[in-house]
């Protein structure tokens, strides 16, 4: 007697761990995942390249530190759905609203992160680039900003995670990139769609932070060799210590 029909498949089943959701969809969450970073990666810079210069006025200007670390506070605090209806009049119904919305976001922590590593740099240390001729342009660019390097980049980590969660909000006109997926999959109740593009989600957000993490890394040496030193002097007490 030959063996029955097989069963319903996972995606007959509506399972929530799909491999067959994998193979047959896997074009649409490519495409999905493509527009994801292409609007968090276009989103931070734009952010940057905004933030930079803001932190720099409140730091030459004490008395636009106030408004400008305010101004920055009360966009985060504007609802995303709220942001996206007083932007889409402006740009349409496009990636635009997105990317504007989301740049508006990222504001607050990078701000407040470039102007905080700004701030901490040793006051002894531009003495001493004075002494030895800099000007303020070489100064920031030379002095300051390697030495700011940590808070910047913690900064840009911050703000790139906080990113790729929010870019899923663009579903609501269209952009959302892995959002788009996760919105239609709870319409229907799509388990598969749901929890695939939720995990991807989550691991494009844990590998742009690697990556981040990394290029501090390789762009303040001076700070493992602190961590080494640091080290080095914590097993040299304790050794000392054991001794007595």
């Amino acid at each position: 007697m030959s063996g029955g029909a097989a069963g319903p498949g996972c995606l007959e089943r509506n399972d929530w761990i799909c491999g067959e959701y994998l193979r047959t969809r896997s074009q649409e969450l490519l495409d999905a995942t493509v527009q994801h970073l292409g609007i968090t990666a276009v989103s931070v810079l734009i952010g940057l390249l905004v933030a930079f210069p803001l932190a720099l006025v409140a730091r030459r200007w004490r008395s636009a530190a106030g408004p400008v670390l305010g101004l920055t506070t009360v966009l985060y605090t504007v609802p995303s759905l709220a942001m996206f209806a007083l932007l889409t009049p402006v740009f349409g119904v496009s990636a635009a609203v997105v990317v504007t919305g989301l740049v508006l976001y990222s504001l607050t922590i990078l701000v407040r992160n470039i102007l905080a590593g700004l701030q901490a740099v040793p006051a002894e240390v531009r003495e001493a680039a004075r002494g030895m001729g800099y000007g303020p342009a070489r100064m920031l660019y030379e002095v300051e900003l390697p030495l700011a390097l940590p808070a910047l980049v913690a900064g840009l980590r911050i703000a790139t995670v906080s990113t790729v969660a929010m870019t899923t909000i663009g579903s609501v006109v269209g952009y959302g990139g892995l959002g788009n997926l996760i919105a239609s999959g709870m319409e229907g109740f799509f388990k598969a769609e749901v929890l695939t593009a939720s995990v991807l989600c989550v691991l494009l957000a844990l590998l742009a932070d690697l990556l981040l993490m990394g290029l501090q890394r390789l762009l303040t040496p001076w700070t493992r060799a602190q961590t080494g030193v640091r080290a080095r002097v914590r097993r040299g007490a304790r050794a000392a210590k054991a001794v007595a």
